[in-house]
């Protein structure tokens, strides 16, 4: 894989999980589906607010996320193309979007139904992560959570700031890392604007990018242990 094809499956995983995130918040009940640990906040908050069962529902997110890096480790074993556990996250996209829409066409769709349409996101987007931890020199840093990018970028702009000129050029470039880190704002607000309009069904929409990253065809590489 050359710099290129590295630049542009990780600002395409960035932005899915951004859109991801951001829709599931914003239309299932605050949830997060690619930084599913921040819904230990979430669900503390409300709990002491009011602790509802769909408050609960928060915790729930936990073991789906486990059960989804488990099953990406499967997948990755299994399949030849270390692109597959990116295919699987996304048919489990579009089946969210899929039965979002048909409890609609069937009538008011209940809050439990969007609840278990977004853990079909949770476990897409933890199928995501596993690919991060598995095929790290993939992509250009993790693409579901950027606390640790933006981290990494600010030392890095120190670095070059204020500390010896040997340092330059190390590691990521930080113009590719300011790409990703908007990449995932990008992701964010184009999520926050069609879940506002649609709600939920339009996480379909990642799950056809996924698709189309899990098309390509790459040699096989070893698994970490």
């Amino acid at each position: 894989m050359n710099n290129n094809q590295m630049l542009s499956l990780t600002l395409l995983l960035t932005l899915v999980a951004g859109y991801c995130d951001t829709v599931t918040f914003l239309a299932a009940d605050e949830l997060f589906s690619a930084h599913v640990t921040g819904n230990f906040i979430v669900f503390a908050y409300h709990l002491v607010q009011d602790a509802s069962t769909a408050n609960w529902s928060k915790l729930l997110s936990f073991p789906v996320f486990i059960a989804a890096v488990a099953t990406g480790r499967w997948v990755a074993n299994t399949f030849t193309s270390r692109y597959a556990m990116l295919g699987v996250a996304g048919v489990l996209l579009l089946v969210s979007g899929a039965l979002v829409l048909f409890l609609q066409y069937n009538g008011r769709i209940l809050p439990s139904g969007i609840h278990w349409a977004a853990m079909l996101v949770v476990f897409a987007m933890g199928m995501q992560n596993a690919f991060g931890r598995l095929f790290a020199k993939e992509t250009y840093g993790p693409t579901t959570v950027m606390t640790g990018n933006v981290t990494q970028a600010t030392l890095d702009i120190a670095a070059r700031l204020t500390g010896p000129a040997e340092t330059a050029g190390k590691g990521v470039p930080i113009r590719v890392q300011l790409l990703v880190i908007g990449a995932f704002l990008l992701g964010c607000l184009s999520g926050a604007l069609v879940a506002r309009q649609f709600g939920l069904w339009p996480v379909a929409l990642a799950g056809l990018v996924l698709l189309v990253v899990a098309a390509r065809k790459p040699a096989a590489v070893p698994v970490k242990a």
